[in-house]
């Protein structure tokens, strides 16, 4: 038996995957009991592929099954099945929604509309400025 390939696997129906699924199975039983028997080697490193191939089946299938479950809950969007929803770590799946994190409370607002950012202008007389500026330029000047 060759390997199995994914991408053809992918076109399969479901019912087809299913009964390839049990064929390898079957397949697998028969490699055991020829293992117990003290079978021919090349049985014995068949047992390897058969295990990958039912891994791949039932990948397969479970990623179809994956497809048409969030196909179906595009449009409702409230509440995913837990396994629909992104991973993320622990702590991200935990954290505050933005909503949630930017609301205030009523002291808080009060206080903003109460106290404002207040902005002053300041006024600096022409010689101050110029000293300023020839402080700059005596620090930008290499040292002799």
């Amino acid at each position: 038996m060759a390997r199995l390939k994914v991408y053809e696997l992918r076109n399969k129906t479901k019912a087809e995957l299913l009964s390839q699924l049990k064929d390898l199975k079957a397949e697998l039983a028969l490699l055991r009991v020829a293992k117990v028997t003290g079978g021919a080697p090349n049985k014995l490193s068949k047992i390897k592929l058969v295990r990958l191939s039912i891994a791949q089946v039932l990948t397969v299938i479970s990623q179809k099954q994956k497809s048409v479950l969030r196909e179906a809950y595009k449009k409702k969007k409230k509440y995913l099945p837990l396994d629909l929803r992104p991973k993320k770590t622990r702590a991200i799946r935990r954290r505050l929604t933005k909503h949630r994190a930017s609301l205030k409370t009523e002291r808080e607002k009060k206080k903003e509309v109460y106290f404002p950012l207040r902005k002053y202008a300041v006024k600096i007389s022409y010689d101050h400025l110029m000293d300023g500026l020839q402080r700059q330029k005596n620090l930008r000047r290499p040292c002799q």
